[in-house]
């Protein structure tokens, strides 16, 4: 009787993408020691003051959108998708096969919002919004809501870790089906209001093996 093969890993995929922001985007922060007339809901940003993007909701977003799109009721049905996003199952426990890192700022960007006249704050503006009450028509609960305007580009690194058991243009094309519908849906908070349309780019592509002893030296 065969011994059970232990799995080995045979490459590392890095994508560089560039994510757009087409319509204001609201991740949201820690709230707890807002100033009196500052925003009630703010962004989450770095040590430095600037927005970004966590590799964590990025992760999440687009593993929700493929569960719903196969019809999964619950995080972790969906076998297919566990293969490469993994699922904290004690059963049957799986490790993600992908890395979604902190996306960040551009230059180009940080230059743009540093400049610019009309920002109420470094790098975000503030939309006001309230609710309106059925019985009597009027405006309740206004509240200022902080976003990071649109027109904005964060860079980050997805890396598909395939192993040689692996299909790997299945795993490839599941990320692109997620991005596709990240794209049609919308990303952080406040999007069946408009915010969160984002469009994501491919800036290049790397990959990283033993025969190249895991350094990053070709780009395609």
């Amino acid at each position: 009787m065969e011994e059970n093969k232990m799995t080995k890993l045979v490459k590392k995929i890095k994508m560089k993408y560039a994510i757009e922001v087409l319509t204001g985007l609201h991740i949201g922060g820690n709230s707890d020691n807002v100033e009196i007339g500052g925003v009630d809901n703010p962004v989450i940003k770095l040590s430095d003051g600037k927005p970004y993007i966590p590799g964590s909701s990025l992760k999440g977003k687009i593993r929700c959108l493929l569960e719903q799109e196969a019809g999964a009721n619950k995080v972790g049905e969906d076998s297919a998708i566990n293969e490469l996003f993994g699922v904290a199952d004690k059963s049957n426990p799986k490790p993600s096969k992908i890395i979604v890192r902190d996306f960040y700022f551009t230059e180009k960007s940080i230059k743009n919002l540093e400049k610019s006249d009309y920002l109420p704050m470094p790098y975000t503006e503030n939309k006001s919004e309230n609710s309106i009450n059925r019985v009597t028509g009027k405006a309740d609960n206004p509240r200022q809501t902080e976003r990071v305007p649109a027109g904005v580009t964060f860079e980050g690194e997805i890396i598909l870790n395939v192993w040689d058991n692996d299909n790997e243009q299945e795993f490839k094309n599941m990320l692109n089906k997620g991005i596709n519908l990240l794209e049609n849906d919308y990303l952080g908070g406040s999007g069946s209001r408009g915010y969160g349309q984002v469009k994501l780019t491919v800036v290049n592509t790397s990959e990283l093996s033993e025969s190249n002893e895991w350094t990053d030296k070709k780009e395609k």
